[in-house]
């Protein structure tokens, strides 16, 4: 196995960047050249920023927050052993017949296996949110290649893409699947950039690039039916190359993914700069995503193994900044080729650029894991009180006697534990292996 992605990877065919006068190459429209050199040897990543004060509006806007690996999807020519296969066919029945997916544990490896395959693989099975989503088909020689495995976007901002290779050969070991370094086939991975940016405004018309792209947008609708602001902007395909710039704050607010905020205030406090709100409104984050898919790695760029990856990957994400870009239009200029490009695809392009051995912010995985716990208990115990509330209400309780409709409640649960037990044990032993990876 290769050595550890940080040590190896490289901006393009192994090697660093070419530097003029100590500055980083931006991708950029070649005839319209913005900034120029800017000599970054002992600066800090991103935008120069005013000195830290108590507050979020002391920030400079397009201050870098987050660059790294995105989601990885990766093909393996592995099958699994019998044995391993007959153990996950029998907790797959169990998963199916209880009707949701169950903790299963195999030499050290724990999974949450769904009662149901998908896509060809006969097991679904993953390690919570912060760990991978693996596939396994049934084994058969005609189909060699019997895994896939997806790492997503919070694994690879707290353990990178060498925690991901690690974790990726130390399951497959474990599982008894021996490969080699020609078994791997990388069929999908992002790289991605979040600013803090509390004026930006996304304009779908802004984005060049060539007439045969595809380009979909998505519109945020206001609660009285009238079309509000773009929210999302997405220029390519799905199997080949497609950028994206949209509303990090928004998807993280709407899905509930606190720990974003975490790693964002975790790399602002390591520059000493003030922390993000997550309440305040002017706490406005945007992401530039690119994401290169199994046509764009395999076709184009040779790109299939992590030898391929760590080589060329930087000349990847260099031409594909070059050929979408995101413009600050020129209004006098009916030439849409030679716009500028707006800041923050300027800043996005030059994060990219540097180089990737550094893209890891150390983020600590535990201080990540403790916000989306404190995130499940909050709503637990919320829905906890309000079905304590509803049921008192129900009873014709009022408000007064709350106290003691508690205390009553709480007796008769603490007789279930005898009367029950048996059950009661059973519901524990399910929600102890819903939130094993979490807590």
């Amino acid at each position: 196995m290769l050595p550890n992605a940080l040590n190896v990877l490289k901006f393009g065919s192994g090697e660093k960047p070419m530097q003029v006068a100590n500055a980083f190459p931006r991708p950029q429209n070649p005839s319209c050249p913005a900034g120029g050199a800017d000599n970054r040897e002992n600066a800090e990543r991103g935008v120069q920023v005013a000195p830290p004060s108590g507050n979020t509006s002391s920030l400079e806007p397009y201050q870098v927050l987050h660059t790294g690996f995105d989601t990885l999807t990766i093909a393996v020519k592995a099958i699994l052993p019998p044995d391993v296969a007959e153990y996950f066919e029998t907790q797959r029945t169990i998963a199916e017949h209880e009707s949701r997916e169950i903790l299963i544990e195999w030499n050290g490896v724990e999974l949450h296996l769904q009662g149901h395959g998908g896509k060809g693989y006969r097991f679904v099975a993953n390690s919570g949110a912060f760990g991978a989503r693996w596939a396994f088909k049934k084994p058969n020689a005609k189909d060699p290649w019997g895994v896939t495995v997806t790492f997503g976007s919070v694994f690879m901002a707290t353990r990178d893409l060498g925690g991901a290779q690690a974790h990726l050969d130390r399951v497959l070991d474990r599982l008894g699947m021996r490969v080699k370094p020609e078994d791997f086939s990388i069929s999908r991975f992002d790289i991605c950039s979040d600013f803090y940016a509390p004026n930006f405004t996304l304009i779908p018309e802004n984005f060049v690039m060539h007439s045969s792209t595809n380009r979909q947008d998505f519109i945020e609708k206001s609660v009285n039916g009238k079309s509000g602001r773009v929210t999302s902007v997405r220029v390519g395909g799905v199997k080949s190359r497609s950028a994206i710039i949209y509303d990090k704050r928004l998807e993280v607010t709407q899905k509930l993914k606190p720990y974003w905020w975490h790693i964002w205030n975790t790399n602002l406090t390591q520059k000493g700069l003030p922390n993000l709100a997550p309440k305040d409104p002017r706490s406005k984050v945007w992401r530039v995503e690119l994401r290169a898919g199994k046509l764009l790695l395999k076709d184009r760029w040779n790109i299939r193994t992590w030898e391929d990856l760590y080589a060329r990957f930087g000349d990847l994400v260099a031409h594909s900044m070059s050929s979408i870009r995101y413009t600050d239009p020129a209004p006098t200029d009916i030439n849409r080729a030679r716009w500028p490009n707006h800041l923050l695809w300027e800043l996005a392009g030059s994060e990219f650029a540097n180089d990737l051995r550094y893209m890891r912010e150390f983020s600590d995985p535990d201080g990540v894991k403790f916000v989306h716990k404190a995130q499940h208990i909050s709503t637990l115990t919320k829905n906890a009180r309000g079905t304590l509330v509803s049921l008192a209400a129900i009873n014709g309780t009022s408000f007064d006697q709350l106290d003691t409709f508690f205390d009553t409640t709480l007796r008769e649960f603490k007789n279930d534990l005898e009367s029950e037990a048996e059950h009661l044990c059973k519901l524990h032993q399910a929600a102890s292996d819903r939130y094993r990876f979490i807590s």
